[in-house]
């Protein structure tokens, strides 16, 4: 009898053991992302001294940052539902590529104003809505979806200007990348503006409660009638009017519409995303964790900049440093398949 109680402590010491050590890697997940850009910042200061730790660069990282932040915002909603989306580049570039045909500009003769900047984010929310509905109605992978509608979007922007970039020649829009307030861009602001929306969304509507929800178990919503499916779809909306929003400041910000806004956009922002400890399981993480992330690749890449680092090897270099990151800052376990 004293043996079997012994056993029944033994496992319920165990059990509670097993919690405490749960928890306590928990805690110090939350914080590695923050603790990771700290080291950073140190590390660069000491390194690069005045050239790095001033404001002019510090006003440097916050333009730097604006358009990656954009795209970031958009793919951690789709992550956190435990779904993905690779069709960033075309996206983005197409919503470029409209802008710079339909705003006043060196090739076309259209010259919408401002409608060519609800034109082109519109399209990118079509195209986040039509991935979503493939995705959810044809029961296809989302991956394999967003990653045709890539391509998908690279051909409707090369063809919307047939191979010739138009320059931007609307006044307000070429004003725009000019104008700052307290020294930082008015670009920079519209990705900050886009941050307060999205924790909006996030920590305060019903809907950001739903994406949580499904990224941790779409039952839960099954049985409070919410349909999951909706929710879905919606996401990749949301996604879709991040993007666009990015490419539509992309392309003022180069003064031309073209697909090439877009290119090399992905990586980073999955990168980002991941790295400030949003889990490809879904579920965890969010928007916070998503500004910590881009502000350690922006950061990363700055430094390095300011190093003299030889521009053909930076990359690989950044990708060792962010698998080192990615490695102290994710979670190790059996749910990281994205679904």
């Amino acid at each position: 009898m004293a043996d079997k109680a012994l056993s029944s402590l033994s496992i319920t010491e165990e059990f509670s053991l097993k919690i405490q050590k749960s928890n306590r890697k928990e805690r110090i997940m939350r914080f590695a992302p923050m603790i990771v850009l700290a080291v950073m910042i140190l590390f660069f200061s000491i390194v690069c001294g005045h050239d790095f730790a001033s404001v002019n660069n510090f006003k440097a990282i916050l333009n730097q940052l604006a358009i990656p932040l954009l795209v970031a915002l958009g793919l951690t909603f789709v992550i956190m539902i435990g779904s993905i989306d690779l069709s960033i580049d075309g996206t983005v570039g197409m919503a470029a590529s409209l802008l710079g045909v339909f705003a006043l500009n060196s090739r076309f003769p259209f010259d919408f104003g401002f409608g060519a900047v609800l034109l082109a984010v519109l399209a990118s929310m079509i195209v986040g809505l039509i991935i979503g509905l493939i995705h959810v109605y044809f029961r296809i992978p989302s991956f394999m979806v967003s990653f045709a509608f890539m391509y998908v979007c690279r051909g409707i922007g090369l063809l919307s200007y047939s191979g010739q970039p138009p320059t931007i020649l609307d006044p307000v829009m070429a004003q725009l990348p000019k104008i700052a307030f307290l020294g930082v861009p008015f670009i920079t602001w519209v990705a900050l503006a886009m941050l307060l929306i999205c924790i909006f969304i996030q920590e305060f509507t019903a809907f950001g409660r739903y994406i949580y929800a499904v990224g941790t178990d779409e039952s839960i919503l099954h049985a409070v009638g919410v349909s999951v499916n909706r929710v879905k779809v919606k996401v990749f909306m949301l996604a879709g009017l991040c993007f666009g929003i990015a490419g539509m400041l992309g392309a003022i910000r180069l003064g031309q519409g073209q697909i090439g806004v877009g290119t090399g956009l992905m990586f980073p922002a999955q990168t980002a995303v991941v790295v400030g400890g949003t889990s490809l399981a879904g579920g965890k993480g969010g928007v916070i964790n998503t500004i910590v992330g881009v502000l350690i690749m922006t950061v990363l890449a700055n430094g390095l900049l300011i190093i003299g680092v030889n521009p053909y090897i930076r990359t690989g270099i950044e990708g060792v440093i962010i698998l080192a990151a990615v490695a102290l800052t994710v979670a190790h376990g059996a749910k990281v398949i994205s679904k």
